[in-house]
């Protein structure tokens, strides 16, 4: 049988029918491709990173108080410190941190026979791994929980105007735990104790003057009756309360606990400033339950020392 004849023109025309459908498929599918390729570059370019917090490091936190304002918030009774003691007491105790350049903090303690003081001194610097998100955006975030838990009460950042209290401000904790007071106005401290002997034929200290610095004020015994504290008083100047004169914002806790284990009242300060967030607390325990600490003094030293620390990382 002979063989069919080879005609290399059939070949060409089914060689460039291949070749045709293969450019179609190809084209077909190239819009799309190039249209996620530009969608991805376009996301990309459109959302540059958050701009990066001030801080990138921390200082050291025992080392950046002054002692002077350390002195004056660990005041004595009279009684010299050798100079291993006043290192002890001045020198303060660094908390033990995992990373110093994201969280330090120091400890500083005062043992006199009025009672004993704590300082305490915890500095935080936030990052954000978020690119959309800034490292301040973030510390911001961060402040605005700790304030919230706080309760402070608004109605006029640093104002001794009226402010709504919080729902918390008055109550009894669980038996052992004593009553909480979440205001401080001490009208002892402000002079209003004398205006309020007047009206209800009660001594107060006020009336009697302002108490020694190391020394709490003298009143009516809180352990039975804690409204006797002047302290509930949220329109007072020394009430929880909103700083605006403080780094990029600031709030002030007071609170007067009345407890089995003792008697003692806490300041605390929190302010942020760009990407660091600062928490001071300060306490005083009183060894007799007759004798209220002094709030205005206690909260005069810790914004002392919170105005102290804001200028010196602003340096």
């Amino acid at each position: 049988m002979p063989r069919k004849p080879f005609v290399p023109g059939a070949a060409v025309v089914v060689a460039a029918a291949l070749a045709a459908g293969l450019t179609g498929c190809t084209g077909s599918s190239s819009p799309d491709s190039d249209a996620a390729d530009a969608k991805s570059g376009g996301a990309a370019t459109s959302s540059p990173a958050a701009e990066p917090g001030r801080y990138q490091t921390l200082p050291e936190a025992c080392g950046l108080p002054s002692r002077g304002v350390i002195h004056r918030m660990l005041p004595g009774d009279g009684q010299a410190l050798s100079d291993t003691e006043a290192q002890k007491v001045y020198g303060g105790q660094a908390d033990i941190t995992y990373d110093t350049d994201r969280r330090v903090g120091c400890r500083w303690t005062r043992e006199t026979t009025a009672g004993t003081r704590h300082l305490g001194l915890d500095i935080q610097r936030v990052v954000s791994y978020d690119s959309a998100v800034s490292d301040d955006d973030k510390a911001q975030a961060i402040y605005d929980k700790k304030e919230l838990a706080a309760q402070i009460p608004s109605g006029g950042a640093g104002s001794p105007s009226p402010a709504a209290p919080s729902p918390s401000a008055s109550k009894s904790k669980e038996k052992g735990e004593g009553v909480v007071t979440n205001d401080a106005t001490d009208k002892s401290a402000t002079g209003q104790g004398a205006a309020d002997k007047g009206a209800t034929g009660k001594s107060s200290a006020g009336a009697k003057g302002k108490a020694p610095s190391g020394s709490p004020s003298q009143t009516s015994d809180p352990s039975t009756d804690p409204s006797t504290d002047p302290s509930t008083d949220p329109s007072g100047s020394t009430a929880p309360r909103v700083l605006d004169d403080l780094g990029d914002a600031a709030f002030l806790n007071d609170k007067l606990v009345t407890a089995d284990s003792g008697l003692h009242r806490d300041v605390t300060v929190v302010f942020r400033t760009s990407n660091v967030i600062v928490k001071i607390t300060y306490d005083q325990w009183s060894t007799d339950k007759t004798m209220l600490p002094d709030s205005q003094e206690l909260q005069d030293k810790a914004r002392s020392l919170a105005t102290e620390l804001s200028d010196s990382l602003s340096e």
